[in-house]
């Protein structure tokens, strides 16, 4: 356990935190974390329930004086997205994240920090712990596989919750209360190709677009920061319309639910086109560093002059069609809500895009707090990626969560937060996927509500949390649970 984030207050929650990230928890590898979350429980010897997906519910009657308020689910997720530097070594299935502080945040060393949604996961721990935090009786909702399908949530059956009320803790702004998100669908474009021998008189490159942000494709999208994917496919179109490069490998991006830093292509050209490619290569990074001066100052795009021609390419047709394709795809924020001013409505992330070995896989994250809309950009999608020859896959969809500006719990909230901050908060919608919209299917009449600490630079390696904000957080909460109402 990190020592040094243990000793911050509230020290029951980072203690909570410092422990639970010593545990590997990748998305559909949550099985030691799962472990660690019964082990916690039976210590504790409250009523613990593990469903069929992974979910854990832990049960705690409610502390003196509160037996007659209404129950309450407090609901975090357990795994985390596993993102680190290409030059950082670490082994998420097997080390702890190594943390620190850095002023008023605390952040890991090359990887991704886990507050997403550690920092909820270690408060309801930390509730459950307390012999002193008066509360109502509280069902601890733990969900599993939230980051790349919700499938927790999905699996969820009814009835197995009690509460009548939900506090989902993964809001990332602590001024925001939210009421309602976007809902989502992976989009998944596959194709083989056959290996055509690479000419004899080639030469090869290999093509690096590094040093981006990244970042949350739902909380992130409407930032401007740069797609290695789609500043990728703009060099390799201009180098396949002046050079004539082909396309050995391709590899850039990872999850879906992370906007892309890196992208690194094997291509090769022909030995007497060399010069025209460096400076048609030249052009397009100059044009592309002075569009994204201001929201990716660290971007880095590298030629490298490989010693080994790489055996095979893309066929000339199929190469064509796949840059174009990638071209026409739409990504970053398709839609503005008309309904909610500054929410983005629906967008697209380009995540992954894979050449190699005859294969080419592109992988998408459409999201969209309207359901018509959702499935009208990825049909979108669907057009373009079928114009190259492409099967197109649609899966892991799921809804988003309504508003409800007349919810009780959310007068209740609003109420304390002015009365401690002596302000207003920001009562929003998100266009992140939280499991409320998909919890409500089963539990329509449980009352809703999202909230939570500051946290920047989720599903990348820059992710931190304020320090002060988790102090402001864990106020806020005690006091909420300290006033939950009597039930009807």
């Amino acid at each position: 356990m990190n020592n040094e984030i243990a000793q911050l207050e509230p020290r029951e929650l980072w203690t909570n935190f410092a422990a639970l990230n010593t545990v590997p928890r990748a998305s559909k590898k949550e099985e030691q974390v799962i472990a660690f979350m019964m082990d916690f429980a039976a210590k504790l010897s409250l009523d613990t329930y593990k469903d069929e997906t992974g979910n854990i519910i832990i049960r705690k009657p409610a502390t003196t004086g509160l037996e007659n308020a209404k129950t309450v689910v407090l609901q975090s997720h357990l795994d985390m997205v596993h993102q680190k530097n290409n030059d950082t070594e670490f082994d998420f299935s097997a080390q702890g994240i190594k943390m620190l502080t850095d002023g008023d945040w605390v952040v890991a060393e090359g990887t991704t920090l886990g507050a997403d949604n550690g920092i909820g996961v270690a408060a309801i721990m930390a509730i459950l712990a307390s012999t002193e935090i008066a509360h109502p009786a509280i069902e601890a909702l733990f969900t599993v596989d939230e980051e790349t399908g919700m499938t927790g949530a999905m699996g969820l059956k009814a009835g197995v919750l009690k509460g009548e009320i939900l506090l989902n803790l993964d809001t990332e702004q602590d001024n925001e209360i939210d009421i309602g998100c976007a809902g989502g669908i992976d989009v998944t474009a596959t194709k083989t190709y056959t290996k055509e021998t690479a000419p004899e008189t080639s030469i090869a490159y290999l093509i690096t677009v590094g040093g981006l942000q990244g970042g949350h494709s739902g909380m992130d999208i409407h930032k401007g920061f740069g797609n290695a994917n789609k500043i990728m496919n703009r060099i390799l179109f201009q180098a396949e319309k002046h050079a004539g490069l082909r396309i050995s490998n391709l590899q850039g991006g990872s999850l879906r639910n992370a906007i892309p830093r890196e992208s690194v292509a094997q291509a090769v050209i022909d030995s007497d086109k060399e010069t025209a490619f460096l400076q048609c290569i030249q052009v397009a990074v100059d044009d592309i560093k002075s569009e994204y001066r201001s929201t990716e100052p660290s971007l880095e795009i590298t030629l490298e002059k490989q010693d080994v021609v790489p055996a095979c390419v893309m066929p000339v047709a199929e190469q064509k069609a796949f840059i174009q394709a990638i071209y026409a795809a739409h990504n970053g924020v398709y839609k503005m809500s008309a309904e909610l001013e500054d929410l983005v409505e629906t967008s697209n992330n380009i995540a992954r895009v894979s050449v190699d070995k005859g294969s080419i896989s592109i992988k998408c994250l459409t999201r969209s707090s309207v359901e018509s809309s959702k499935f009208d950009l990825a049909n979108a999608l669907r057009a373009a990626f079928e114009l190259m020859g492409c099967e197109v896959e649609f899966s892991g969809s799921y809804p988003g969560w309504t508003p409800n500006p007349d919810s009780g719990i959310l007068k209740l909230l609003t109420s304390v937060y002015e009365k401690q901050n002596n302000a207003k908060a920001d009562v929003v919608a998100c266009h992140a996927g939280l499991e409320c919209g998909i919890l409500g299917r089963n539990y329509p009449k449980i009352d809703m509500i999202s909230f939570g600490p500051t946290i920047l630079g989720a599903h990348s390696p820059a992710e931190r949390v304020s320090i002060s904000s988790v102090q402001k957080f864990w106020k806020f909460l005690l006091e909420v649970l300290a006033n939950i109402p009597a039930k009807a």
